[in-house]
């Protein structure tokens, strides 16, 4: 490996590292701000918390359109949900099998699929309208980002109607709050700027397509701060937050973070596109099935162990159709 190479690796890496902290900070920032404005406690987790997972995706998506680079947007989006579902929730529940009992759960999940749907019909441009080539065009942002600003004021209602336990806060400070936004905003700029440039760097000294990279290398680094939530929540036996926390995600990647980066750019859907598209249909039908439908409403250790594998065998063909 050559030391060009290895510092285009130390750079991906120093700036996945500095999206996570840059979202942490600003999600904490934002929250202790809320609170000292008496803004509701399930306002700020339905908002904050799952919008603070997603803060690395949007930045890198935004920076990446911005610097021309859209097939890493694509890439990041599909490559995020599919290892929302087989690597987070795979890991989770081999942790801890993930019960579902919460409604809201059972809704996010729906909607999770058919976001995944709306994905697949305005990414296939060829097929359904017989066009030259497949983009997410600038009008197809717009409605993604509106259709984010719908689900957010449904789960807001439907959340009002549950009985929820706030707890409130008397360590509150407003100065905090304002030092830790500035210092996220801080953390995710530079971090967004070093993950793209870093992977870009990474795609032309290998070879392979950016696309490639979107899907593997900056999907799981982006992916860091859902790991670590959904694990945390699976050893402290809390499955809400864990299957809460992966279909919240993956409905804001979809409507949010490629709805933004493609409002700044269009972005282009590359042939091999549907093939992941395909195996991120069959994760989220497999995924709502098993919460819809199971008599027990469980995912087992045995269904996370088939999730991983199943992750682990979409890298390696990945990786055998990518270098032959």
């Amino acid at each position: 490996m050559s030391d060009s190479l290895i510092l285009l690796f130390i750079q991906f890496i120093l700036g996945v590292a500095a999206l996570v902290k840059g979202a942490d900070l600003l999600t904490d920032g934002a929250s202790q701000i809320a609170k000292k404005f008496g803004v509701p406690e399930f306002v700020i987790g339905l908002t904050l918390v799952a919008f603070g997972t997603s803060l690395p995706e949007l930045t890198v998506n935004v920076i990446a359109s911005l610097k021309g680079n859209s097939e890493l947007t694509m890439g990041n989006v599909i490559g995020s949900n599919i290892a929302n579902i087989l690597l987070i929730l795979g890991v989770s529940s081999v942790i801890y099998p993930l019960k579902v009992h919460r409604a809201f759960v059972k809704k996010e999940i729906p909607i999770n699929f058919i976001a995944t749907l709306i994905l697949i019909a305005m990414a296939n441009d060829i097929l359904i309208d017989g066009k030259s080539e497949s983009v997410i065009s600038r009008s197809e942002g717009l409605i993604l980002v509106f259709t984010f600003l719908g689900y957010l004021y449904f789960m807001a209602a439907f959340l009002e109607r549950e009985d929820i336990d706030e707890e409130v806060s008397n360590s509150v400070s407003l100065p905090k709050g304002v030092i830790f936004i500035l210092l996220g905003i801080l953390g995710l700029t530079l971090g967004s700027n070093w993950t793209v440039d870093g992977a870009v760097g990474i795609a032309t000294a290998l070879g392979v397509s950016q696309m490639m990279v979107g899907l593997f290398l900056v999907a799981v680094g982006t992916s860091l701060p859902e790991l670590l939530t959904s694990a945390v929540a699976a050893l402290k036996r809390n499955p809400d937050i864990a299957l809460g926390n992966v279909a919240g995600s993956n409905i804001f990647n979809i409507s949010l973070v490629l709805g933004v980066s493609s409002s700044i750019k269009p972005v282009p859907v590359v042939e091999r596109a549907n093939f992941d598209l395909s195996v991120l249909f069959i994760a989220t039908l497999i995924l709502l099935v098993a919460v819809l439908l199971s008599s027990r409403n469980i995912l087992t250790r045995r269904e996370g162990t088939v999730f991983l594998l199943a992750y682990i065998a979409y890298i390696i063909y990945s990786g055998y159709v990518e270098f032959r």
